[in-house]
């Protein structure tokens, strides 16, 4: 028996969760774009860096998936493993039915 906390998120939750997470990146990026037009120095060097790899970093996220569920916890004990009987010696003078 298995407790209902188990259950995996809805579809449509992690649809949108993933999808949230890639415009978030998306936006940080058009950010870094524009920031590339207006700061001075090494800053420009940080806003293109963004520019160049949030895309491959957001792309990547989005398309990771749902995520693995873990194995939920069971409620009750599982069983214990069946004990192995004595084998019997076997004797050659016997004759068995076939």
């Amino acid at each position: 028996m298995y407790a209902i906390t188990s259950a995996p998120r809805a579809l449509a939750e992690d649809v949108h969760a993933r999808t949230v997470r890639y415009l978030t990146s998306m936006g940080i990026r058009t950010s870094c774009m524009i920031l590339l037009l207006v700061v001075p120095g090494w800053w420009k060097w940080v806003c293109g860096a963004g520019a160049i790899f949030l895309p491959m970093l957001a792309v990547l996220f989005a398309n990771a998936g749902r995520e693995r569920p873990q194995e939920p916890e069971a409620l009750l004990p599982p069983p214990d493993e069946p004990k192995q009987l004595p084998r019997l010696p076997y004797d050659p003078d016997t004759e068995y039915l076939a």
